[in-house]
């Protein structure tokens, strides 16, 4: 029995064991965060399907140089007056009749136009997946903006932890100078206020971690928001990066080269100037060939031969002019049988033609003209558009520049602040465990401290994001 129980709890510790380790919450690391994000963000999706689209398009275009080939059949059925095909004559009947073909085209000259509209349909497959990039490019930065902003609130976390265990440590020490009669009373309320202060600085600070990871997790589009964290990815010191070295020129060329959205605006000019080819190209004449090929089969019955008509053997076809008698033949009928079979009818009964095909525009209520000045006109569209976005990125570029410098510059002031401040503190402390300095003052002083290294954080983290959105404007991999 004993043996049993035994075996019982250890089986139950290793289920408990493998729940939890199953149930614990992933954390997620910045470039699983950017990948998952790329992979199921809808606009990639949607902008994919576009890729998709064009790929056909261009299979269209490809069929438009290979000879097209239709089947066509028809099986009819007729009653009534109807002309007997063995015979000639009309009578009421009811027939069938089963007749079919293939027939096939090819385009010899157009204008050039299919060849042009190949052309385009590699270029817009280029555009679209131009747009997919840019896509990616922003979904990196907006995730690894949000993934700082989750690194910026814990650290802020462990600073307001940091100085909640200062509080408590003071107070104890405070409480025991009350006792003694060393202290006022006074001082250990204001060393409790304090404490109740921190302890709501680190539920605020708290509640930012947990804000700042639904931000995020919702931006990864993730289902189980309330699981979701990421790694504590420890930031190796401050990016190394001379700005003196960068120019705004410098990075303007740079990205003049890499970035997707100049890509899609100068290869929506390629395809705008592509369609003014094929809209010219509806002035040329146009040249196809096509041949085709039928046949039939009916039920009508069939002349076998003929015979003399008993009943009316003989039949008047005139009369001599001098005489006035009749002139005479024999009066015939046709012998008919069963209708051929119907493989038989449609060898007997086929039949093909081919030959060329011209087509001379003269005109046309002016559409073809039209069409050319439309597409001239969208040429000069996406020439505009071009200028827009290159004048939208030089503007972009210059203010992340400045941004760059600023942030660099607020950093250094946030670093030498959080130093003095933490020099300040460590010599309240020693004055106010001494007795020297009062609490009010005390507090005045650690609260600057907490505000100086708030600060520090911020600028930290507005820096390394900073710099990561100046590096990726140079084509620089901006993972942390």
């Amino acid at each position: 029995m004993k043996t049993k129980l035994t075996l019982l709890l250890f089986l139950f510790a290793a289920i408990s064991g493998w729940a939890q380790e199953n149930t614990s919450a992933k954390k997620w690391t910045l470039e699983e965060c950017v990948d998952y994000a790329i992979e199921n963000n809808i606009s990639v999706k949607q902008n994919e399907l576009n890729v998709q689209d064009s790929e056909i398009n261009k299979k269209d275009a490809v069929g438009n140089f290979i000879p097209n080939l239709n089947v066509n059949g028809t099986h009819s059925w007729n009653s009534g007056l109807t002309t007997d095909v063995t015979t000639g004559v009309l009578r009421n009947q009811t027939t069938q009749t089963t007749s079919g073909g293939l027939s096939s085209s090819v385009v010899i000259f157009d204008g050039l136009q299919n060849i042009n509209k190949l052309r385009r349909a590699d270029m817009a497959i280029l555009a679209n997946r131009y747009q997919v990039d840019k896509i990616k490019d922003d979904i990196s930065l907006n995730v690894i903006s949000a993934y700082l902003s989750v690194l910026f609130n814990k650290e802020a976390v462990k600073v307001a932890e940091s100085q909640l265990v200062i509080s408590r440590e003071q107070l104890n020490r405070t409480n025991k100078l009350v006792e003694a009669g060393t202290a006022p009373k006074g001082d250990l309320l204001d060393i409790q206020a304090t404490l109740a202060n921190d302890e709501q600085n680190l539920i605020v600070t708290e509640n930012n971690v947990k804000i700042s990871l639904i931000d995020l997790a919702l931006l990864l589009q993730l289902e189980n928001v309330a699981d979701f964290d990421v790694a504590d990815e420890e930031i190796a010191g401050l990016p190394t990066v001379d700005l003196s070295s960068y120019s705004i020129d410098e990075i303007y060329t740079k990205a003049l080269e890499i970035r997707n959205e100049i890509k899609v605006a100068q290869t929506n000019i390629d395809i705008a100037e592509q369609d003014i080819k094929i809209a010219k190209g509806s002035i040329y004449p146009s040249l196809s060939g096509f041949f085709s090929w039928n046949s039939r089969y009916s039920n009508f019955e069939r002349v076998v031969g003929s015979e003399i008509d008993p009943d009316n053997p003989y039949m008047v076809i005139g009369q001599v002019e001098t005489t006035g008698d009749n002139v005479i033949r024999q009066n015939f009928r046709p012998i008919v049988g069963d209708p051929d079979g119907f493989f038989d009818q449609f060898n007997d009964n086929k039949g093909y033609s081919f030959g060329l095909s011209l087509r001379i525009p003269i005109f046309n209520g002016f559409r073809v003209s039209n069409n050319i000045k439309r597409a001239r006109i969208n040429v000069e569209r996406q020439k505009n558009q071009l200028v827009q976005q290159e004048l939208n990125l030089e503007k972009t570029i210059n203010s992340v520049y400045a941004d760059a410098l600023g942030s660099l510059k607020i950093y250094e002031a946030a670093q030498k602040s959080v130093i003095a401040q933490e020099e300040s503190f460590r010599y309240a402390q020693e004055k106010y465990n001494v007795g020297v300095l009062n609490s009010f003052d005390y507090s005045q002083i650690k609260n600057r401290l907490i505000k100086a290294q708030s600060d520090f954080l911020r600028a930290k983290y507005d820096y390394i994001f900073k710099i990561k959105l100046l590096q990726f404007y140079y084509g620089v991999n901006v993972a942390i």
